[in-house]
């Protein structure tokens, strides 16, 4: 596998074969789980209730040199990185949505450790979390798991974020995201629930029908790094609301952990030398992109994320739906 930088969009690309999973034998099941190299098992003593282990077959692999060299006028490199499953219960018949607020929790604080413990590798530029659920977001296993990734590149639509928020910080000297949230509490139209000092919103230019993203209502900039006083388990309350109403409308969805880029000396200073207002101009939340519709669009459509639900339509029907069902 090789890593193929497009010249034009900037879009790393991972390129080459997986080998299909056995979806015969349960990996993360007893005893196959026990058989695997275990990163981190949460209690650390007796049965765990959260572990976390390396890919079966990753997409970027910690070992080996980067290597990018020239292609004639294109880059590659090697696949280096990190590629980890949080496996998110032992019990199979689960789901994240169907835990406990407190076993949520747990399991945001991994992934939490996870990413402050991949930022300590300086070779990776980016480490995020994700979560594809159900048949329609290409989910490896049914077992309820997440994934976490480490790159040596930052992605392109965290670039784009990243660009945007400075600029607005540049201008206003103010976070876009604090200004989002505020304006979206004083209008109302497309809250969906709140719990603590978090938000879940329908975005004002949602690109597919019920996304929601979640947000803090203090600024922040590192998912991994908490604010002193942070009560997680009302991020995990609301998180396990949101995944119950999508869960009544959705059979599948996409959720991803945006949290700022490694920008940290060995010394964990922040490095200036990439992005010197990142502290204040960016805002860690979490995007959750319901899969509603299987009708393929073209591929113009999909450059441009056609909708066809309005996001204040979607967060009065979300608002509607029984969290607790």
């Amino acid at each position: 596998m090789e890593i193929r930088r497009d010249p034009i969009t900037q879009s790393w690309v991972v390129l080459g074969h997986r080998e299909a999973s056995d979806e015969t034998n349960c990996p993360f099941e007893k005893p196959a789980i026990d058989k695997q190299q275990t990163i981190l098992s949460w209690p650390a003593e007796g049965p765990w209730q959260v572990r976390v282990v390396p890919h079966p077959d990753p997409l970027y692999r910690i070992e080996g040199e980067a290597g990018r060299r020239a292609d004639g006028i294109y880059d590659k490199m090697g696949p280096v990185g990190a590629h980890e499953v949080v496996v998110e219960t032992p019990d199979h018949n689960k789901r994240l949505s169907q835990l406990t607020d407190e076993e949520i929790e747990r399991v945001i604080w991994v992934w939490a450790t996870r990413v402050a413990d991949l930022k300590k590798d300086l070779r990776l530029k980016h480490v995020t979390v994700y979560k594809n659920q159900g048949v329609l977001s290409g989910e490896e296993w049914p077992h309820a798991h997440s994934e976490v990734t480490g790159t040596i590149f930052v992605p392109r639509r965290i670039k784009y974020e990243l660009r945007a928020a400075r600029e607005w910080f540049k201008e206003k000297e103010r976070c876009v995201f604090c200004d989002i949230v505020k304006q979206e509490e004083r209008q109302k139209k497309r809250i969906v629930d709140t719990q603590g000092e978090y938000v879940a919103l329908c975005p004002y230019a949602s690109r597919v029908p019920y996304e929601i993203w979640i947000l803090n209502r203090k600024h922040n900039y590192s998912f991994e790094r908490p604010r002193p006083g942070t009560n997680r388990k009302h991020l995990a309350a609301l998180l396990r609301r949101i995944l119950r109403r999508i869960r009544q409308i959705a059979p599948a969805y996409h959720l991803v952990v945006h949290t700022s880029p490694n920008t940290i000396h060995p010394k964990g200073e922040t490095a200036s030398r990439y992005w010197n207002t990142i502290a204040d101009d960016y805002h860690w939340h979490i995007e959750i992109l319901p899969i509603v519709e299987t009708r393929s669009k073209s591929y113009s459509i999909k450059e441009v994320y056609y909708n066809s639900i309005m996001p204040e339509d979607a967060a009065e029907s979300l608002r509607s739906l029984d969290p607790i069902a």
